[in-house]
Formats: structure tokens, C-alpha cells, sequence
């Protein structure tokens, strides 16, 4: 059994509500087929249609190594194409396909059953307490 010292550092219980938050989004997002990483990338290009991984992962707060490999599965998943710049053919705008867009309408309906799974054991108050000092604490470090 782990000691009590571990459930009062904050990185452990932030990675264990993350952990949480997840297995919720996988659960109820389950028919769609789509990460939360997924979504979030989705979510920014329907937000500047024609943006560009770079930016996308500025946005979403995403590793920029990483993020090319899974616009490539939302890519072969015929949610999103790449087209290339239009003054720099090397950059490559994303833009969502009409798959993505019903996809981004039918994640959009669901979320707000993940989010109360996410908080249900917290009162409204305690809720937007939280919100409020996940949002302070992610603008400090600058994301």
C-alpha cells in the first residue's frame, strides 16, 4: 500500500484525474472513434479552418513532435485534409472534411455528459472553483 504522503502531492492527484477524465471521454466517446487529443485538434482546425500543426499544437498545448502523427490518423480517417500553403507550399493548411464536421457536431453533443461524469462528484460550487484554478494555474505556464 502506497503511504498517505503520495495522495497529498498535487502532480499525483492531477495525473490521477487526468487518468480518470480520459477513461470517461474514451467511454462515452467511444462510437466516434476519437481521442481527447483527437477532438482537441479537431476542435481548432473547425476553429481557424486552414491552420497549420504548428499552430494547432500551440493552441491545444501539444507535443509538436508528436502532433503530425496523429493529424495523419485523423487524416486517414478522412476527418481533416492537408492542402498545401499558399505562399510557402511546404506548410500545410488543415482543414476539416464534411466527415470531420459531423463528427465534430456529434463529439459536441456528448460532451457535455463527459464533463458532468468528469465533476459529478463535486458540488456546482466546487465545480466552477475548480474550472477556475485549472484556468489560473495553465495561464501561468503560459498555454
Amino acid at each position: 500500500m502506497l503511504s498517505s504522503t503520495i495522495y497529498s502531492q498535487p502532480g499525483h492527484l492531477i495525473r490521477r484525474a487526468h487518468q480518470l477524465a480520459w477513461a470517461v471521454f474514451m467511454e462515452e466517446a467511444q462510437a466516434l472513434d476519437l481521442t481527447p487529443v483527437q477532438y482537441a485538434i479537431l476542435n481548432a482546425i473547425a476553429d481557424v479552418p486552414g491552420i497549420d500543426a504548428t499552430r494547432v499544437s500551440e493552441l491545444i498545448s501539444f507535443d509538436r513532435a508528436t502532433i503530425g502523427s496523429v493529424i495523419s490518423r485523423l487524416e486517414k480517417k478522412k476527418l481533416l485534409l492537408r492542402k498545401p500553403g499558399l505562399s510557402d507550399k511546404r506548410v500545410k493548411r488543415l482543414f476539416l472534411t464534411s466527415v470531420g464536421g459531423v463528427t465534430i457536431d456529434r463529439i459536441k453533443k456528448v460532451v457535455p455528459r463527459i464533463n458532468r461524469r468528469v465533476l459529478e462528484n463535486l458540488s456546482s460550487t466546487d465545480q466552477k472553483h475548480l474550472l477556475r484554478l485549472l484556468h489560473a494555474k495553465t495561464e501561468s505556464i503560459g498555454t
